[in-house]
């Protein structure tokens, strides 16, 4: 929960969507386990924070993560909030993958997901209390062109965490799920080449059958910590299993 002196732990803390998440939880003074298999990364965004500790670490293994959370709770405190950002984007053809690529993508993107909240939800259950958010996508929700890895992997991610909100929902533990659209980060910014860039976002391309951003804009990192925020905070404490979209009106959520 956003409380001062509550623990939360955000994965894919080193930088992008995870790295504002763990900057908003810091400024409400709590205390943030910063996870990120950057391990140089991780520890400088937390030294800057001053209520962050950083634990490197990769997601996809499930006895690090069991580690990192018994560790947390030993340096810490309980975990009240779990923020699921870590991720990885590999672009192309569906045609073109690769078996690597794919297995990566949902390893990183399903597997963490599953892999850390799994683990502090097990922790969460005695308490009987406790949020947990996941950052999604939009394109779990809308086809899009040579993103199926992804957006495959980010729809499995969503229902994984939605089907655990029901099993969590009688001890009081909610779960939701965040769907970024376009939003200036790294991983973002990866993508533009030759004439893809911001604009193109904004503007939509017909050509891959993609709308623009209603808005007029990309999302700011710090847009989508926000919306983090309130699902973990007792504003929401009547919220859980919900996907909620941020994207400036880009899916015109069909």
């Amino acid at each position: 929960m956003v409380t001062e002196g509550a623990v939360a732990m955000v994965t894919g803390a080193a930088q992008g969507i995870g790295e504002a998440v763990a900057r908003a939880l810091a400024a409400t003074g709590t205390r943030v386990a910063a996870l990120d298999v950057n391990a140089e990364r991780v520890e400088r965004v937390a030294a800057g924070l001053g209520v962050a500790v950083a634990y490197p670490c990769q997601v996809t293994d499930s006895a690090a993560v069991d580690d990192v959370v018994a560790r947390v709770e030993a340096d810490l405190g309980p975990i009240g909030l779990l923020v699921n950002v870590a991720g990885v984007l590999c672009s192309g053809p569906a045609v073109a993958i690769s078996d690597d690529d794919w297995a990566r993508t949902f390893a990183v993107n399903t597997g963490g997901v599953f892999h850390l909240s799994r683990a502090v939800a097990r922790r969460m259950i005695p308490r009987r209390s406790g949020a947990i958010v996941t950052v999604g996508s939009n394109a779990a929700g809308v086809p899009r062109m040579n993103m199926s890895a992804y957006a495959a992997s980010k729809a499995a991610a969503a229902q994984f965490t939605k089907c655990l909100g029901l099993e969590l929902a009688p001890y009081g533990i909610r779960c939701n799920v965040v769907s970024p659209g376009s939003t200036d980060t790294p991983m973002q910014r990866a993508l533009w080449t030759g004439d893809h860039d911001a604009r193109t976002a904004i503007e939509g391309s017909p050509a891959t059958f993609r709308v623009g951003i209603p808005l007029g804009r990309l999302a700011d990192p710090a847009d989508i910590a926000d919306a983090v925020l309130f699902l973990a905070s007792d504003r929401a404490r009547h919220i859980t299993m919900q996907d909620l979209y941020v994207d400036g009106g880009a899916t015109l959520r069909s």
